[in-house]
């Protein structure tokens, strides 16, 4: 018998990967240009040049270990090195390689900083919607995921409630900017309000309350928008990224962890990450793409591929008579369902072969999420079908 944890996750196994196997099995069933997949986040933009070209001068070296050895559980230190000067560069912050932990893409490093940071027991904040998983790794450890509900006119972080389920219990608070599934980016006056209801919150409790900021698709942004960089607001504040997106790398997996100076018990944390990271599993990131990111950190995926996409769908929705807020970032659109339970809404647009997510899979029922990661094609031959959806729900 499997574990009885297991047995409940299986059960309620993830929604995402279920429509995408179905969607899979309707390509089959009526050719693969038929099926509109909304369902993954998995960018259809390739990689940059400049990714081809280091794999092959890395794998051009005559240096098996330097390329392919073991290193420090922390990854290998010149690039780490290269990461910190990076994020020096743009943020004006201040890090060295020792503040710089490479992993196992995002999901690998929160893994990780959970490991570094709970009991059992302890308690994890994170606002809805957002990335379901983020349940399963705090319960990896232990931990008690809370979610904070959505304000659904902005999906801007609903700051009151926030404050109000801040407790002695409470460990770190997640967050995830640019949003998946909403595409929104927090505002520099929502973080300056966050940061402020922490430090309150610290002093009244006598606790440490590290936050978490998730950022796989912190270069993904459009119409000039800029994302806060989360330490100069909050000196708690650890930041996991991934190239998953940035550099369409996501089988790759390989991110990093920012640990700095000025977060409570800092040494001890980028300790223990170090040897969470080895008993977890990981050992350490991948070696060959430790050593192609560091080389690839200026380089950036097709941002104008992704924001045409964006333009041509939401504009189309629109004219289909569906209403959602206009993304700010990432590759989702998530829109209001036109009838009250989405799951059934998302069995309705299965009629004409598009895929959608429905919102309960990120805590917030009443909407879907649409991934626009896909070929241009894709969105303008969807448009039409759309449109006979809305016609059928009665939006048009």
């Amino acid at each position: 018998m499997i574990a009885k944890t297991m047995t409940e996750m299986v059960k309620n196994s993830s929604a995402i990967r279920a429509m995408f196997e179905e969607g899979k099995r309707l390509a089959q069933q009526y050719g693969a240009e038929n099926v509109y997949d909304f369902s993954l986040g998995n960018p259809n933009v390739p990689a940059p040049k400049e990714v081809k070209e280091a794999i092959g001068e890395i794998l051009g070296t005559e240096d098996s270990l330097m390329v392919h050895g073991y290193m420090s559980n922390s990854g290998y230190e010149d690039v780490r090195e290269a990461v910190a000067a990076s994020l020096n560069k743009r943020f004006q912050t201040n890090f060295s390689g020792k503040n710089i932990l490479m992993t196992v893409g995002a999901a690998g490093g929160l893994n990780v900083i959970l490991k570094t940071l709970l009991n059992p027991g302890d308690e994890v904040l994170t606002f809805a919607p957002y990335f379901g998983e983020y349940r399963a790794y705090t319960a990896n450890f232990g931990g008690i995921l809370r979610e904070v509900k959505p304000d659904t006119e902005t999906f801007q972080p609903n700051l009151a409630e926030f404050e109000r389920m801040l407790s002695p219990k409470t460990k770190a608070v997640i967050v995830n900017t640019p949003n998946n599934p909403t595409g929104v980016v927090y505002s520099e006056q929502t973080i300056l309000r966050m940061a402020e209801i922490l430090r309150s919150k610290q002093k009244e409790f006598g606790t440490a309350i590290y936050l978490i900021s998730d950022e796989p698709y912190r270069e993904l942004v459009y119409d000039g928008v800029k994302v806060p960089w989360l330490t100069k607001y909050y000196e708690n504040t650890i930041v996991g990224y991934s190239f998953s997106k940035s550099l369409s790398l996501p089988g790759e997996r390989i991110g990093y962890l920012v640990i700095p100076d000025e977060a409570e018990d800092s040494e001890l944390i980028i300790n223990a990450a170090n040897v969470a990271n080895r008993i977890l599993g990981y050992v350490n990131a991948p070696s060959l793409f430790q050593r192609v990111v560091a080389k690839c950190l200026d380089a950036k995926a097709d941002v104008a591929y992704y924001d045409r996409n964006r333009t041509a769908l939401y504009e189309g929705l629109k004219k289909a008579g569906f209403s959602c807020i206009k993304p700010e970032g990432a590759f989702y659109l998530f829109v209001k369902s036109p009838v009250e339970d989405e799951s059934v809404f998302c069995d309705m647009a299965k009629k004409y072969n598009l895929l959608l997510v429905p919102g309960s899979s990120f805590a917030c029922p009443g909407f879907v999420r649409l991934a626009y990661c896909v070929s241009y094609e894709t969105i303008i031959n969807s448009l039409p079908k759309f449109e006979e959806l809305g016609r059928e729900c009665g939006l048009i």
